[in-house]
């Protein structure tokens, strides 16, 4: 299998969770689109289901597919959320926000029962690190957040889409960090999270309860958190 296929694969096996009735999440970025693209298929075959979206992007797939979109403050708990990750580790720690949708992301996780990743196999890793963590920041100090970082033993920060920034749906910039392996995850977060201005870190810890890894010979890999 190609890289498209693999996600394609993994994001179909996903829309095998969803039961009638659910709330369900539904992630941003190319394997959760495929995850949507059957979920829209199963919708037309007369699934009822309600959803919340973790971006713009994906709240537009879903409605043209006929999927109902709820706002995140207007429900308690969503049952499943299905998203996707630019790095997992064995333990299910996430690298998420290389889509730039990782605040709403990270708000619907916290909000859901459960968080079942969808990837293909090259973006597991021993360690987190490898791909720039994204940090979510204010625009009007986004200069000095990125001094503090480099403080932190980051190698480069870059701020995406420079000179012309991408914008989040929230209105916020994202910088990309470049730690190269990141030894202590929870401890980086804290201290990220400590720099006034940074609004979320791409850092999904304790979060994902599932993930389904599509591969190269075709197989799915499920991996369940240990409790």
């Amino acid at each position: 299998m190609d890289a498209l296929t693999m996600k394609k694969a993994a994001g179909e096996f996903a829309a095998r969770y969803v039961e009638p009735h659910m709330l369900i999440g539904i992630g941003t970025g190319s394997t959760a689109y495929w995850f949507i693209q059957a979920l829209g298929e199963r919708v037309k075959q007369g699934l009822q289901i309600q959803a919340v979206a973790t971006s713009k992007e994906s709240a537009q797939q879903a409605s043209a597919l006929q999927i109902p979109i709820l706002e995140l403050n207007d429900v308690d708990e969503i049952m499943l959320t299905v998203d996707g990750a630019d790095e997992v580790d064995p333990q299910l720690q996430l690298i998420k926000g290389g889509g730039g949708a990782l605040l709403q992301e990270k708000m619907v996780a916290a909000a859901s029962r459960r968080l079942v990743i969808v990837a293909d196999e090259r973006k597991q890793v021993q360690q987190l690190g490898a791909f720039p963590l994204p940090v979510e920041v204010i625009p009007a100090g986004w200069k000095h957040v990125r001094r503090r970082i480099l403080e932190m033993n980051c190698s480069r920060v870059e701020l995406r889409g420079y000179p012309q920034p991408f914008v989040t749906d929230h209105g916020h910039y994202i910088l990309d960090c470049y730690f190269g392996q990141i030894e202590d995850a929870h401890a980086l977060n804290i201290s990220l999270h400590q720099i006034p201005g940074v609004v979320e870190t791409g850092l999904f810890l304790n979060l994902a309860t599932e993930a389904i890894i599509a591969r190269a010979d075709g197989s799915i890999q499920i991996i369940r958190r240990e409790s």
